[in-house]
C-alpha cells in the first residue's frame, strides 16, 4: 500500500449545539480519536457526519472505508432504541448519532468492514444487534464507580480505575497475552442484556461487561467500554488494539483491490 493511497478509517460524529445554540447542530469529534488513527495505525482519519441516515447512504460510504471507529461520546444512547424506562430530566441525547450509528453498524456488518466501538460506541453496537443498557450504573448495588469525576484534571480522569478479567482464549487474551489488565473508566451507562451475537471478551469485578467481539467472524469487530485512545503514545493495551484494528483496516482494503 502506497503512502498516498492509505487506507481510510471513517471515526464516525456527534451532533451538538455550540454556545447553547442547539437550533445550529455542528458535528465533531474529540481530538483524541484523530490521534489515535494518526498515531496508532497507518490510516487515514476521516470524519463522518452524523447525516447517514438510509441503508443507501450508509453502504455507499462503506464503499469508500475500510475500517470504521465509533467513539466515545457524552450523550446515551436513547433508551427507545431497546425498550428501556424514561432517562432522568438532564440526560443528554443525539439522536442524530443514533440514526447514523445504527445505519452504519448494519451496513458495517452486510460488508464485513472492520469496526471498532468504543464507549458509547461500544453500547451503540450492543443495543444495535438487540442488546440492551443499564442506564445508571451507579444506582446497581455493590458496583464498582465507572463514572466519569468532571472535577478532577482531564488527564487524571483518564488514569487506570479498576482491573477487569479478560475471557481466558478469547481474542483479547490472545492479543495481549494475560487476563487480567488496568483499565479508565469514565461512563455512566453499561450492558445489561448482551446481544446474542456479541462473545463477551473482558468483564469487570462487579460484573459490567467491559469487552465484546461479533462470534463467529473473521474480520475485525471489537469494542471497549474503556477508552484505550486516550493514551495511545503511551499505553500498550491501547497500542495492541489499534495495531490489530490497523492490520485488519489493511487486510480489508488489500482485498478489495484485488476484486
Amino acid at each position: 500500500m502506497s503512502k498516498t493511497h492509505k487506507p481510510v478509517i471513517g471515526i464516525i460524529c456527534d451532533a451538538f449545539g455550540r454556545d447553547g445554540n442547539a437550533d445550529r447542530p455542528f458535528h465533531g469529534v474529540a481530538e483524541e480519536y484523530i490521534r489515535a488513527i494518526t498515531e496508532g495505525t497507518r490510516c487515514t482519519p476521516l470524519l463522518v457526519p452524523v447525516s447517514v441516515n438510509d441503508s443507501c447512504d450508509a453502504d455507499a460510504l462503506c464503499q469508500i472505508l475500510d475500517g470504521l471507529l465509533l467513539t466515545g461520546s457524552r450523550t446515551n444512547v436513547h433508551p427507545s432504541r431497546y425498550a428501556g424506562p424514561t432517562s432522568k430530566p438532564d440526560t443528554l441525547f443525539d439522536l442524530k448519532r443514533d440514526i447514523s450509528a445504527f445505519t452504519l453498524i448494519d451496513s458495517a456488518l452486510k460488508n464485513k468492514l472492520p469496526v471498532f466501538g468504543i464507549c458509547r460506541g461500544f453500547q451503540e453496537i450492543n443495543v444495535a444487534l438487540g442488546g440492551s443498557l443499564h442506564q445508571e450504573l451507579t444506582e446497581l448495588e455493590d458496583n464498582l464507580d465507572h463514572a466519569k469525576h468532571m472535577d478532577l484534571p482531564q488527564d487524571q480522569q483518564y488514569q487506570a480505575s479498576h482491573e477487569i478479567n479478560l475471557t481466558a482464549n478469547g481474542f483479547l487474551h490472545q492479543l495481549l497475552g494475560t487476563t487480567h489488565i488496568e483499565i479508565n473508566s469514565l461512563h455512566h451507562q453499561g450492558v445489561d442484556h448482551l446481544a446474542e451475537t456479541l462473545a463477551l471478551e473482558g468483564i469487570a469485578t462487579d460484573g459490567t461487561p467491559e469487552a465484546f467481539k461479533l462470534q463467529n467472524n473473521e474480520h475485525f469487530f471489537v469494542a471497549t467500554q474503556w477508552h484505550p485512545e486516550w493514551h495511545i503514545a503511551t499505553d500498550s493495551v491501547s497500542q495492541a488494539l489499534f495495531k490489530a484494528f490497523d492490520e485488519a483496516v489493511h487486510q480489508y482494503a488489500a482485498n478489495k483491490k484485488t476484486l
